[in-house]
């Protein structure tokens, strides 16, 4: 490729991500959050009564809970004032549930899911996908050869509607409670929007089911909720997309993801992540897995001014497993602190953690984990190995691995290393005709492969010529 085929491609692909549309808006909340914001995205979502009153009693766990601050080396919140967020913005789509025909959307909502490759993704390799704008998921589509498995792909509002039974039985219940810290209350009270996926028993999902989420508006906050129940001997992929144009106040993210794997089945949750730099990304992503069931967690964190995201799995049944790769990327002004947590509470369960991490002009990136191995767990395994990899001495990498063994029959392994991008590397390369950032760009991608091979091939791309960018300081 030449240099100025390069150069039109990495244009483009800042150009997608960096744009933003004028709001139009057919409802949109005050700033802060009152019982009065609550009842009115209730209201407004014409909501089962049910559903309202787990709104509120999570409004009043929110109120009464600190902000998280006492952390060792947690990012810095003091900047975020949620009084100062618009936690609900419903775009002017005339169906309230969304449509499943793409040429019903608003041309401006049209043009900004083209410009991010929805519908083209959707064309080529998914069986279903879903785009979320605002605080509302405006289009959801599924292929009619998994309808008639009975395969559910839907948007959490609509789920509460026609699958109450199930809703009611996951829904911030045992996975993640609004108890479980402040951001979760906050989200169990102005949740709003999200992905509903329902893989009935022995069903096998052959191509990835998508969801992408944009927040366009300046000051706002999203909050989708993604709900996934896996029923025994079920597989399925999930893949999740999340970007923000750049505006001069903050944005909030504070989604939750709740995956329930019965005995057997298999599921896969890819997430790219390119929110802009004003935005705070704290996310609460959790799954349960029961016997020989298999959880994947597979993510990739950029952007952002401050991201605090742990994706945990509590392996309760014997046998079950969890993988965990992660990727995240910090540049200058940017605290990115994530991780993974895994809870073995059954003998013969299994986990692996590979967390990689890139810093550079001063940025931080920070692994924060958990393995907790409960007394009984016997014959249980972990492996965790953490490697960060640092562009210049201003920036910062740290990992902070917490074990909590109480079994003694189990087997645990723990590396990390941090290192500068070496001399003898870019010069070896250069002597094989790279010059300086090519070979640069050469050694981050060898850095990152063990993500990218695990993501379909366009998404892999996407993820490479993003973390190209920001090697560059060309977004944000």
């Amino acid at each position: 490729m030449s240099s100025d085929q390069e150069n039109l491609q990495e244009t483009d692909t800042e150009a997608r991500f960096e744009f933003h549309k004028e709001e139009r808006s057919a409802v949109r909340s005050e700033k802060g959050l009152t019982e009065e914001v609550v009842r009115l995205i209730s209201e407004d979502k014409d909501e089962p009564d049910w559903m309202r009153e787990r709104r509120l009693r999570a409004f009043k766990q929110y109120e009464a809970m600190p902000m998280p601050t006492d952390w060792p080396g947690q990012p810095d919140l003091s900047e975020l004032d949620i009084e100062e967020i618009v936690p609900y913005i419903r775009p002017d789509v005339d169906k309230r549930e969304g449509v499943d025909d793409w040429d019903e959307l608003p041309e401006e909502i049209q043009d900004t899911f083209e410009q991010l490759g929805i519908p083209e993704a959707e064309r080529k390799a998914l069986s279903g996908v879903g785009a979320q704008y605002e605080s509302e998921v405006v289009y959801q589509n599924m292929q009619e050869r998994w309808e008639e498995k009975g395969v559910v792909f839907m948007n959490m509002d609509e789920a509460v509607k026609e699958h109450p039974e199930i809703v009611k039985e996951y829904f911030m219940t045992t996975c993640v409670p609004p108890s479980d810290n402040k951001f979760a209350a906050l989200h169990g009270a102005v949740w709003s929007g999200g992905s509903f996926v329902y893989i009935p028993e022995d069903v096998t999902v052959e191509m990835p089911v998508q969801a992408y989420f944009r927040m366009n508006s300046e000051g706002m906050g999203q909050f989708e909720h993604t709900l996934i129940v896996a029923e025994a001997g079920s597989e399925v992929h999930y893949i999740e997309g999340c970007s923000a144009p750049k505006y001069g106040s903050h944005n909030l993210h504070s989604g939750c993801v709740e995956v329930f794997v019965k005995e057997d089945a298999h599921v896969q949750y890819s997430t790219v992540q390119n929110w802009s730099k004003n935005t705070f990304n704290l996310n609460t992503k959790r799954a349960i897995v029961e016997d020989d069931g298999k959880m994947e967690w597979v993510s990739g964190s950029m952007g952002s001014k401050a991201t605090m995201l742990y994706p945990c799995t509590i392996l309760k049944g014997r046998g079950a497993t969890d993988t965990h790769i992660t990727i995240a990327f910090a540049g200058e002004g940017q605290d990115i602190d994530t991780g993974a947590k895994v809870y073995h509470n059954a003998p013969d369960t299994s986990s692996t953690i590979e967390s990689k991490s890139i810093s550079k002009d001063g940025g931080r990136t920070n692994y924060r984990g958990l393995v907790h191995i409960a007394d009984g767990a016997e014959d249980s395994s972990t492996a965790v190995e953490c490697d960060a990899l640092m562009f210049d001495n201003e920036s910062t990498s740290d990992t902070m691995p917490y074990m909590e063994i109480e079994e003694s029959k189990v087997d645990v392994a723990h590396e990390a290393t941090v290192g500068k991008i070496g001399d003898e590397d870019v010069f070896y390369l250069q002597s094989r005709g790279l010059d300086d950032d090519d070979a640069k760009k050469m050694i981050v991608a060898g850095f990152i492969e063990p993500i990218t091979e695990e993501l379909p091939i366009e998404y892999a791309v996407e993820l490479n010529r993003l973390i190209e960018l920001e090697m560059e300081g060309s977004l944000g």
